[in-house]
């Protein structure tokens, strides 16, 4: 079983004190481990952050979820000692505790899981009153602006969190998942009193299969809605179109480039690229921003091509001071990215390969 692993700076400083890192390619499970390995660590980050205020709630949990939260977990490979199960600080969650362990948050169906440690929001808590709570329509939807304006209003604490930080409903009515402007994901309850990092994982069928794929193509198919088309450059096709992408796209990553040198063959298969300048290295914001400020598409694509296959980049014009890159890049922080290029089909699905292998054409329904 795979679960993402609760990183070994807390949350709370990370979203204090981020910074950003250049992307590197990685595989899948890059983020992600084994639970019954490293224990020691498991040990370790337990102690650094069990605290009062962690703990969670005090309360019963009935013998019949009890048995089958053991008997889900156990089936679907958990065979780590369950030493409690005991009511979640997250909504609609439980919390099992295991030996030597980060715990679990798991729902009384037994489908959506959790792994890390909650930790307590040390902001003053302005807004008391508890939120309503999603539905299952409101699945990878921006929350509303007026829970978005309440969760902000309970994190004045955290330096990182602003009105331009993503939150989006989960499955777990509750339970919210935000992101820093990095793509850093995060999830908290919906009162913004407890924080950790990590993604929901779901059990189907007995077995983990990874995240919750469903959240995760409609919050990306979310994202793109609130996308300006206009500063997206686009690739389109140049026969019958039979699918689209975005490509979150770094001028100085040389995957990116690679990728790039496919354009002219992806594009007579039938597919439109559309490209969102994500920066990552030092030099790309204002790099990339000279693109950007070129006159009209044409402009702007012939300059990213220049710099994409030859390096080379095409300076602002003085007349520009407009930075046309940053607003898309700040929206596509609901994405997530980890690594350039990050690839999605329309639909929200991240392509997780290697974009040179043939499996892509199959992953975009061409040949």
């Amino acid at each position: 079983m795979k679960l993402s692993a609760l990183k070994s700076a807390s949350l709370i400083s990370t979203v204090l004190l981020a910074t950003t890192a250049c992307a590197q390619p990685s595989t899948p499970d890059a983020t992600s481990q084994n639970m019954s390995q490293n224990p020691k660590s498991a040990q370790s980050m337990n102690a650094q952050n069990t605290t009062a205020e962690s703990t969670p709630a005090d309360g019963t949990v009935s013998q019949s979820v009890d048995s089958r939260l053991r008997q889900v977990l156990t089936q679907a490979g958990i065979k780590t000692q369950i030493t409690s199960i005991v009511p979640s600080n997250l909504p609609n969650m439980y919390q099992v505790n295991l030996a030597g362990q980060l715990p679990l948050h798991v729902t009384e169906d037994g489908k959506y899981v959790i792994q890390g440690e909650l930790q307590k929001n040390p902001s003053k808590r302005v807004v008391t009153e508890t939120p309503a709570r999603s539905t299952s329509a409101q699945l990878g939807k921006p929350v509303s602006a007026d829970v978005k304006s309440d969760i902000l209003a309970n994190m004045s604490a955290l330096k990182n969190m602003s009105a331009k930080t993503p939150f989006f409903y989960t499955a777990v009515p509750g339970v919210i998942w935000g992101a820093t402007l990095e793509g850093v994901p995060f999830l908290l309850s919906d009162d913004a009193q407890y924080i950790t990092d990590g993604e929901i994982s779901v059990i189907e069928n007995g077995q983990f299969v990874g995240l919750d794929e469903e959240f995760e193509a409609l919050k990306n198919q979310s994202v793109f809605a609130t996308l300006d088309k206009s500063q997206l450059i686009t690739y389109p096709a140049t026969s019958k179109e039979r699918a689209v992408i975005y490509v979150a796209d770094d001028v100085n990553c040389p995957y990116c480039r690679r990728l790039h040198q496919q354009m002219p063959t992806l594009n007579a298969k039938g597919v439109t690229v559309n490209v969102i300048g994500y920066p990552i290295y030092e030099a790309s914001p204002e790099q990339m921003r000279g693109i950007w400020c070129q006159a009209d598409e044409g402009s702007r694509r012939k300059a990213f091509d220049k710099a994409m296959l030859a390096g080379q980049m095409t300076p602002a014009p003085a007349s520009c001071s407009t930075d046309h890159v940053t607003p898309n890049r700040e929206k596509a922080a609901g994405l997530a990215v980890i690594a350039t290029p990050a690839i999605y089909r329309e639909d929200g699905v991240l392509y997780q390969a290697s974009f040179e292998s043939p499996e892509f054409l199959e992953f975009l329904g061409v040949e």
